[in-house]
């Protein structure tokens, strides 16, 4: 497995892949409309233009995961960290997330999960992440925000 930077010709797989990564999401939460399921390609190669975007490959050139990032003063706000489902818990997402941080280096990262997604908060919190902040947005449906302060 190689991280790259992403191309703007990369960005359909991307999306593609980002739609298969959150189904689980959606059925976690009960709801197939989730915002991660209804970005568009216009959506994503506006973030393309406005942050950084690394992709991971296989072997064969083949994207199995991706994580996004934008900058704001002295935080990297991190988002959109997805594996290709049948190649989850492999290390991937963790390799990801390690190298948005060595390739945008701030003081302080941060990044958020629903509650529900157990599973994603081990990871951040297995490499540094502390929550901070929780947020009820509806009767179903609570984000926990992370950070990481160096």
């Amino acid at each position: 497995m190689r991280i790259l930077l992403a191309e703007q010709t990369d960005l359909q797989d991307i999306l593609d892949l980002q739609h298969a990564a959150y189904q689980s999401e959606a059925r976690l939460l009960n709801n197939p409309n989730i915002p991660p399921l209804q970005q568009t390609l216009l959506e994503l190669q506006n973030e393309f233009e406005s942050g950084t975007i690394l992709k991971a490959v296989n072997d064969d050139g083949r994207i199995i995961g991706s994580v996004r990032a934008h900058s704001k003063e002295s935080t990297l706000y991190i988002g959109k960290l997805i594996v290709q489902p049948d190649m989850q818990g492999k290390g991937i997402g963790t390799a990801l997330l390690n190298e948005i941080e060595r390739v945008c280096p701030h003081k302080r990262y941060e990044l958020f999960t629903s509650s529900m997604s157990v599973r994603n908060i081990k990871l951040y919190e297995r490499t540094g992440y502390r929550i901070f902040r929780e947020q009820q947005v509806s009767d179903n449906l609570k984000l926990i925000y992370l950070e990481k302060v160096l």
